[in-house]
């Protein structure tokens, strides 16, 4: 491979997602000199993730950065509850912890990402390098000792005397480095897509659950999924889909969605998105 981009650092973060992202932050807070590296140019990409839990606001509490984080656009979740056929039942309620993070925030995932970014930036200790692909690992004297990859640029090596991947479930790093997965299966399928909501409505039901196809709830948008036959401990389910009052939703995986709703179905209960959880 021929390179035309070398550097050295104390620490080289792979993937720049929450943990890459965070654990960035950290250290380069710390003072220690750290790079990021990105794969995409941006952050505007549909995630899985649009939760930010009180536990997690309190760790943003203690770094400082919760009144700031807050100012970015989101909904608050203070009691969560969901319909079960006629019945609606709590979940929980998040108005006994402390008032600062007593709640849940729903915010798009790439909110969350572009603000720890401009916060690590802030540090000299930090870089972030968008658009630089990690390819494989450098071994050097019985001991991985940086990456390589590709960026516009060309090929690129960072060394550095500790590298760490948090490339995500397909990591490339994982897989350069030999390091073994354990599989233990999933009993559930998670759908996601958007949901039109009623900015009227101050329903904060997140779901309806049905275990018919002809759920009477108006606003029930519902379907089954069987769990791929390599999953060790799914359970047979029967397909099935309503609506009523609403268009059917439409998948929206690669697709910005703020927030991205869920339907999901384990040993055959259908759970399925309020409208009310998302907006449109």
């Amino acid at each position: 491979m021929t390179t035309s981009v070398s550097s050295q650092t104390q620490c080289c973060i792979a993937g720049g997602g929450p943990a890459g992202m965070m654990l960035g932050y950290l250290l380069a807070r710390a003072g220690v000199r750290t790079v990021v590296l990105e794969k995409h140019g941006d952050f505007l990409r549909d995630f899985r993730g649009d939760t930010v839990h009180p536990s997690t606001l309190r760790v943003m509490d203690e770094l400082g950065l919760l009144d700031a984080f807050l100012e970015r656009p989101h909904q608050r979740l203070e009691v969560v509850g969901g319909w079960f056929g006629q019945e609606h039942v709590q979940l929980g309620d998040f108005r006994g912890l402390p008032e600062r993070y007593a709640f849940i925030a729903l915010m798009p995932q790439w909110e969350f990402l572009d603000f720890l970014a401009g916060e690590a930036r802030k540090l000299p200790a930090f870089e972030l390098r968008l658009r630089f692909e990690v390819t494989g690992l450098i071994e050097a004297d019985g001991r991985f000792a940086g990456v390589r990859g590709h960026s516009p640029d060309g090929d690129f090596e960072v060394r550095a005397d500790c590298t760490i991947g948090c490339d995500g479930r397909r990591s490339t790093v994982r897989d350069a480095a030999g390091l073994p997965v354990g599989d233990i299966g999933a009993p559930i399928d998670v759908l996601w897509f958007r949901v039109r909501r009623d900015p009227a409505e101050t329903d904060s039901s997140l779901a309806a659950a049905s275990r018919s196809a002809t759920s009477s709830s108006p606003s029930t948008a519902a379907t089954t999924v069987n769990a791929p036959s390599s999953s060790p401990r799914a359970a047979p389910t029967t397909s099935s889909a309503t609506t009523s009052r609403r268009s059917a939703p439409r998948c929206s995986r690669r697709r910005r969605c703020s927030p991205p709703t869920s339907t999901t179905c384990a040993r055959g209960t259908t759970s399925s998105c309020s409208p009310s959880a998302s907006t449109g």
